[in-house]
């Protein structure tokens, strides 16, 4: 399979880097802006913090510009939002509701060791 798949692997990469990076700034926008559904009704000053980062990072991540900073960044977010806000509520992912916090800060630990590769916005601007 690796000979058949492997030389596209640098466009998989990049369609996993924008895809992650569109659906972090989803999470971000529904916190900061209500938008594409309505988040929580009040946010605390932590909630709004993680909002900003969740926005920010992830379009950094989505469109390849510092997308190792961003995302090393996410990572550490959402493994701060696994131990704070799942961890308490039972000993496994699978249990506390925190699979989403956990494939996210790993994703985003790869992407940050990966940096923005193919179809960034760093690439773009290294060719000039």
């Amino acid at each position: 399979m690796e000979r058949f798949l492997g030389k596209y692997s640098p466009y998989f990469y990049a369609i996993v880097r924008i895809i992650a990076g569109l659906m972090f700034a989803m999470h971000g926008s529904q916190k900061l802006l209500g938008w594409p559904v309505a988040g929580p009704p009040h946010l605390t000053g932590l909630l709004q913090v993680a909002g900003v980062i969740e926005l920010v990072c992830g379009l950094l991540i989505a469109f390849g510009l510092f997308a190792s900073y961003a995302a090393f960044l996410a990572s550490g977010e959402m493994a701060v939002a696994y131990f704070k806000q799942h961890a308490p509520h039972g000993a496994f992912p699978i249990m506390n509701g925190g699979e989403l916090a956990v494939l996210n800060c790993f994703l985003f630990l790869y992407i940050a060791s990966q940096g923005s590769g193919s179809w960034s916005l760093e690439r773009l601007f290294k060719r000039k």
